[in-house]
């Protein structure tokens, strides 16, 4: 979080896409707040998303990023390809915004107002302001844009993958009876800083046995215990972009319907990997994932998906905003070769033995490419 990662052709390529996007909408004027779209079509890498940051894009011309004034320095090191325009605390972010904008009386705009940046006050303070009484939710615009990686993109998504897997071992390596719980995920930390990463979206989640169930907890105040288990789950991020990777360790030794639950994890998880083909829907290899599981006996079992898509993600999450985009029963998204996915084969109170693997995939041209390599278990410490 402290470069601009992408070339000026990256750069480009991009802020082309979204105006022929804007097209074929009919917008004027496109505004971006979501932090995952600013980053994506400036590179400003920085943790000051925290307040509200506003990207006007016209149909041609100058781009222009909306911020606090604290913030040019960084900005006049990153930015390349937007004039800085910063306001101070005493106005609201909305005001400043609506006086770039000027007025949209007779023209067609687009806010993302879905993100966390464009709040319901700043949107009625716009329309008085500007005279935009109407105007187009363009929150799915960079959503879908972001979905299939450049050749820029999957360089970092492997370099992020790579700081997975230091991650995963290392957490791996400190387990054992009597260790602390904090011990444990300072071990995986300090190894995925060590091979590059950045500070992650979120994570990583590293709980005991008596927590497997709980999706988005981590680590405690306890010690781990010979015959318990350890939930990994954790990414590496590079350039904010992300590789998510999990596992489920056993200490001592493991059930017998723990040691049969893991090959038939590793069975469905292979599944849904092969299944990654273009042209495919979502439901598609969802529905490679559930006939493992069908014809392992267990029809009854079902998960609200067997993964998602990742790239972009800055907190407090790493599936790029607040919406996951799954591979689900029901999803019609169609597999597109470039697209990543965080592959998640999970099996927790099955009633018949738990375990759990998930792994990070690119879908290339020679097919899926499993970016994060750990040891996929049974792992017995």
């Amino acid at each position: 979080m402290f470069k601009n990662p992408f070339s000026d052709k990256e750069l480009a390529r991009r802020v082309s896409g979204v105006r022929v996007e804007m097209a074929a909408r009919g917008l004027d004027i496109a505004v971006f707040s979501a932090p995952e779209s600013v980053f994506y079509l400036t590179g400003l890498d920085h943790w000051g998303y925290f307040a509200p940051h506003h990207l006007i894009v016209p149909a041609d011309g100058e781009m222009v990023l909306v911020t606090r004034q604290m913030e040019r320095v960084t900005i006049e090191n990153q930015v390349r390809n937007a004039r800085f325009s910063g306001h101070s605390d005493s106005v609201t972010p909305a005001s400043h915004l609506a006086g770039e904008l000027g007025s949209l009386s007779g023209k067609r705009v687009g806010f993302e107002t879905s993100s966390s940046g464009f709040s319901f006050a700043a949107g009625r303070e716009i329309a008085k302001t500007t005279g935009a009484g109407q105007w187009d939710d363009i929150t799915d615009l960079t959503d879908a844009l972001r979905l299939v990686k450049s050749p820029e993109e999957q360089a970092i998504m492997r370099a992020a993958a790579r700081a997975s897997d230091a991650g995963t071992l290392a957490a791996i390596a400190a387990i054992r009876d009597g260790a602390r719980e904090a011990d444990v995920a300072a071990e995986c930390t300090a190894a995925m800083i060590r091979a590059g990463s950045n500070p992650p979206g979120f994570g990583p989640f590293i709980r005991p046995d008596h927590r497997i169930a709980e999706e988005h907890t981590t680590w405690g105040d306890g010690t781990y215990i010979n015959g318990g288990r350890v939930m990994l789950e954790l990414a590496g991020c590079v350039s904010r972009y992300h590789a998510p990777m999990g596992r489920l360790i056993h200490l001592g030794h493991i059930r017998d319907e723990d040691a049969e639950m893991a090959e038939i994890s590793k069975r469905a998880f292979a599944a849904s990997l092969n299944g990654l083909r273009p042209g495919r829907r979502a439901r598609d290899v969802y529905a490679d994932w559930q006939a493992v599981v069908d014809d392992a006996g267990l029809p009854h079992y079902r998960r609200h998906h067997c993964g998602y898509l990742v790239g972009i993600g800055f907190p407090p999450s790493w599936t790029g905003g607040n919406k996951v985009t799954g591979l689900r029963h029901d999803s019609d998204l169609e597999i597109k070769e470039g697209m990543s996915f965080h592959l998640l084969s999970w099996f927790t109170e099955t009633g018949r033995g738990d375990f759990f693997v998930s792994n990070c995939a690119l879908l290339g041209p020679n097919g899926p490419e499993l970016l994060t390599n750990a040891p996929m278990g049974p792992t017995v410490l």
